[in-house]
């Protein structure tokens, strides 16, 4: 699984070939939750606050770039590397 974007021990993926809806997935101190693009809303797993926050601030300022990946993906290209949360 490829990783798209690293802030703040938080690790972005996306899966090659992965079921729809377009999501990507977010591991952080052992967890993770997977994330609708659009909308931009939780599919499943549990975070701390702070770092869900995190994750949906960086997605809500990238959600075109994500949807490009998911994209590039389903074609068996490699993603692009999504500048990180500052």
């Amino acid at each position: 699984m490829p990783e798209v974007s690293r802030f703040f021990g938080i690790s972005i993926r996306m899966y090659y070939d992965d079921h729809n809806p377009p999501h990507f997935h977010s591991v952080y101190a052992g967890r993770e939750v997977s994330v609708g693009i659009d909308p931009l809303t939780v599919l499943r797993g549990r975070f701390p606050r702070r770092a869900l926050g995190m994750v949906l601030e960086w997605a809500a300022s990238h959600r075109e770039e994500l949807l490009d990946n998911w994209q590039r993906l389903r074609n068996n290209e490699q993603p692009n590397f999504i500048d990180p949360l500052e």
